[in-house]
């Protein structure tokens, strides 16, 4: 079986991180969030994957090549125009139509044995399968129905009423007859081509049938999703010294320090922690558990950092708070620079998203979301929930809140 990976969206809710970045190499415990989809389905047998492409495609392409690198043979489609999954699927049609294969989106994690269970249930050969996840609130996807033998009775995409905590996971192991369903869908009021439309047409032939995914989904939507997935992810890390550790540096847990990369004296590492190449750290600082730290970036005297996304080329120097927080490439983080990651009222934490709406978060702790080339200046501090956009400078002494636009300054 082959797999269509569907990673072609401008990621514009996960805006500023995809600013400069397409959204599937977004880092992940130490590596792109693509490449951990790509080694769930190498895991299951799966080698031949044809990646469907769009926004800074360009990237994408020269990050992975033809996928030798990961034992793998990859292949890429482009879609022009984003009009829906359904039309996604459809422009995989000539490389796939002739044989079943795996619809992932590139937005969601499942483990490789969720995938197996998928897989499995294709073979049974009752006819076409998706993975169903449950979530709080299903307003906002495709509500799925089923029935005992785990057949799907109904498909409703994002009802104002909903009547099942059971959702569209975004996986699906689906024969060649679906490229003549899809022919045959009509576009929806979003002005899209929906999967769900598609599906219930196999549905209304008795041949959809579901797998509950239960906990082996992870989806990434907002910023902060990315923050918990890294959170979850780093819990099964390993660690590996390639670097150098000074005398007087302590590391407990499963911390791993890349090649190029010092930790100097006085540094004091809670694994899970993983640090990249040619990195240098401390001396004299606190990096907390589930950090995860790139190539080229710098965390210094008298820092603490606990649960953070830190990208490469980024520097968090001098005498720096930072928490529950994801710092994009090429930033640097004046002395005293602090981030808040806490609401005095202990309520979860809200943010503005890229559309302007504001939003619960769910998480009680999160700090700031930062873009590419950003700069503060000393003793700047930064609220909890704030987003900071890409090549802004903030100055010395500010305080900011709320959703910091592009390339704007701040004093």
């Amino acid at each position: 079986m082959k797999a269509l990976v569907l990673v072609a969206g401008e990621g514009t809710r996960m805006r500023p991180l995809t600013a400069n970045m397409p959204k599937p190499l977004l880092p992940l415990a130490g590596k792109p969030m693509l490449t951990h989809i790509l080694e769930n389905l190498q895991a299951i047998g799966i080698t031949h994957v044809h990646l469907l492409l769009g926004w800074l495609d360009g990237s994408i392409r020269r990050h992975y090549g033809d996928g030798s690198s990961l034992g793998m043979k990859i292949e890429y489609l482009y879609q022009e125009k984003r009009l829906g999954t359904a039309h996604a699927v459809s422009i995989g049609r000539k490389a796939l139509e002739n044989e079943p294969f795996m619809c992932v989106n590139g937005d969601v994690l499942v483990s490789s044995k969720g995938l197996q269970q998928v897989v499995d249930a294709f073979e049974e050969g009752k006819g076409m399968v998706m993975g169903l996840a449950e979530v709080s609130d299903p307003s906002r996807y495709g509500v799925v129905q089923t029935e005992g033998d785990g057949k799907v009775a109904g498909i409703f995409e994002k009802p104002e009423k909903t009547m099942s905590g059971l959702i569209n996971a975004g996986i699906y192991a689906l024969s060649p007859d679906i490229f003549e369903d899809i022919e045959k869908t009509p576009i929806s009021t979003r002005d899209e081509y929906e999967i769900t439309d598609t599906l219930s047409r196999v549905m209304g032939r008795d041949q959809l049938f579901s797998v509950n995914l239960g906990a082996d989904w992870i989806e990434i939507g907002a910023p902060w999703d990315l923050l918990s997935a890294n959170e979850k992810m780093m819990t099964k890390h390993k660690g590996l010294i390639t670097g150098i550790v000074e005398e007087g540096a302590v590391l407990k847990g499963e911390v791993s320090v890349g090649e190029g990369s010092i930790i100097r004296a006085g540094s004091y590492i809670l694994g899970p922690v993983c640090i990249g190449k040619n990195t240098d750290i401390g001396p004299n600082c606190y990096i907390r558990a589930h950090t995860l730290i790139g190539d080229n970036c710098k965390v210094g005297n008298a820092c603490e950092v606990k649960n953070v996304i830190l990208m490469d080329g980024s520097n968090i120097p001098h005498q720096n708070y930072v928490g529950d927080s994801i710092i994009g490439r090429k930033c640097n983080l004046g002395a005293g620079t602090k981030v808040a990651n806490l609401r005095l009222d202990n309520r979860n934490v809200r943010a503005i998203q890229y559309s302007g709406m504001v939003v619960d978060t769910g998480r009680r702790k999160l700090g700031a979301i930062i873009g590419d080339n950003v700069k503060t200046g000393i003793n700047v501090t930064i609220d909890s929930g704030t987003v900071v956009s890409e090549d802004c400078f903030i100055g010395p002494g500010a305080v900011v809140s709320g959703r910091l636009a592009p390339n704007s300054r701040h004093f």
